[in-house]
């Protein structure tokens, strides 16, 4: 089986949000797949995705800050800066953390591990509504 649907998530703050329950609501095909594969693609360069500790929000506090540190809005060597200082450190996290995420699925439900949760990771101060594509592949529940 194949399914494919485009996933819209709003405006959030700038930092890290767990979305694990929104993308699984998002696919109802999720739940006839016994074995398979879920890409995540996000369709913007100034956010990111990545799969992390989905029960103590201090975790999603500390990257975020760790981030700021290492990417902060105020380096002078940085030339892209027409859309606000934000921006291009919003595309270095971004690209160290990246845009996509394989999981796998069994009887109908994402194999996770117990503490694992999807995270938005949101760079910019204003960015707007945000777009993942998901593609499911596997084989239907028996």
């Amino acid at each position: 089986m194949w399914c494919q649907q485009e996933i819209h998530l709003p405006e959030m703050a700038r930092g890290f949000h767990l979305i694990t329950h929104d993308v699984a609501r998002a696919l109802p095909c999720l739940s006839d797949c016994h074995i398979g594969l879920l890409h995540l693609q996000l369709m913007h360069t100034s956010a990111s995705l990545t799969l992390n500790e989905n029960t103590d929000p201090d975790v999603r506090h500390d990257l975020d800050a760790f981030l700021r540190r290492l990417v902060p809005e105020d380096l002078p060597y940085f030339r892209h800066t027409l859309e606000g200082p934000d921006d291009m450190p919003a595309h270095v996290a971004a690209s160290l953390l990246g845009t996509q995420l394989t999981l796998a699925v069994r009887d109908g439900r994402l194999a996770l591990g117990t503490w694992q949760g999807i995270w938005l990771g949101e760079h910019r101060h204003q960015a707007g509504p945000r777009r993942l594509l998901a593609t499911l592949n596997g084989c239907e529940a028996r």
